[in-house]
């Protein structure tokens, strides 16, 4: 799982990824060289020719398709994104064939350089505190039949409900340290065992920190938190280089749960208005399905662990 790897310092000599770092520059130089070379020409309409010394697109390839001069898009692929206008991003993003989320990645760099919060207000000087509210703890306890959780930016758990207290015991532990997300795919071996689709989990997981990463690169709490995983696990490493982003959405997942054993949920992204950055995560199974009936029992053996006369 974890490996012994090199430190931030020598890394960066290599010339392995900058660990930990989110400067704009090398972001987008990084986060276009990567589009650019997973694209051929087959894929792109055009001609490719022999002797090709480049994977992918060449950048004056880039440049045609998306109708600009070879020297303003090498400007851009630098790092030079500043200014660039709405048009001018759009077609780079047909040029290099975007998704929704790389495309909204690619303006969040953009915002990035021009100092331009996503949010069209000022960046927070220091990190939100956890959630708190009341209220919001009520909304998630109403919720019974299925797994609700609160999490921010850098995947911490910050208030869960009954059954998603039980369900996520192996994450949250016996206390300590905020529970969080990231830190457990990759640094606790018993990710293996919860997670059965491991290595699908752990891309998206970080793809999701590199939107995050986009959307707010100066969040020190997430900076913070990529370094010590990049440090310390040789695959987040990789896969934070390779500067894939999605968001969580709806879908699918499969978990093996050490009480229940294997359960198939279905589960939606809520943005939470009152607290940017922090989304509500609802894991819920088939009426009537196997898996509806652990998540059932889990809940009942939850209850049993209680003490008696706790409220909690």
């Amino acid at each position: 799982m974890s490996q012994g790897c090199p430190d931030r310092e020598s890394l960066e000599t290599a010339g392995g990824p900058r660990v930990g770092s989110m400067e704009n520059k090398a972001e987008v130089r990084e986060f276009l060289m990567t589009r650019r070379a997973r694209i051929t020409p087959d894929q792109a309409g055009i001609t490719g020719g022999t002797n090709r010394r480049v994977a992918g697109l060449r950048r004056s390839e880039v440049a045609a398709l998306a109708g600009l001069s070879v020297e303003y898009y090498a400007r851009i692929e630098r790092g030079a994104i500043g200014g660039a206008s709405s048009s001018v991003l759009d077609a780079l993003s047909r040029a290099l064939q975007l998704d929704d989320t790389e495309h909204s990645h690619l303006l969040d760099l953009a915002r990035a350089a021009d100092g331009v919060p996503t949010s069209g207000r000022p960046r927070r000087k220091a990190a939100r505190p956890a959630v708190a509210r009341i209220s919001l703890q009520w909304a998630l306890d109403s919720i019974t039949d299925g797994v609700a959780f609160v999490r921010n930016q850098r995947q911490d758990i910050l208030a869960t409900n009954e059954l998603g207290k039980a369900f996520y015991a192996p994450i949250i532990g016996d206390g300590g340290r905020t529970p969080n997300l990231a830190r457990f795919q990759f640094l606790d071996p018993l990710s293996r065992e919860f997670y059965p689709d491991w290595d699908t989990f752990a891309e998206m997981c970080v793809s999701i920190m590199r939107a995050e990463a986009g959307r707010d690169p100066h969040h020190k709490g997430l900076q913070d938190l990529v370094g010590e995983l990049s440090t310390r696990d040789e695959t987040f490493r990789k896969l934070w280089g390779a500067h894939n982003v999605r968001t969580h959405g709806a879908g699918k997942k499969r978990f093996n749960h050490p009480v229940v054993g294997e359960v198939h949920l279905a589960y939606e992204e809520l943005m939470i208005t009152a607290d940017p950055g922090s989304i509500l995560m609802v894991y819920t199974a088939e009426p009537g399905s196997p898996s509806a009936e652990r998540l059932h029992l889990l809940g009942s053996w939850a209850a049993e662990q209680r003490p008696a006369g706790s409220d909690v």
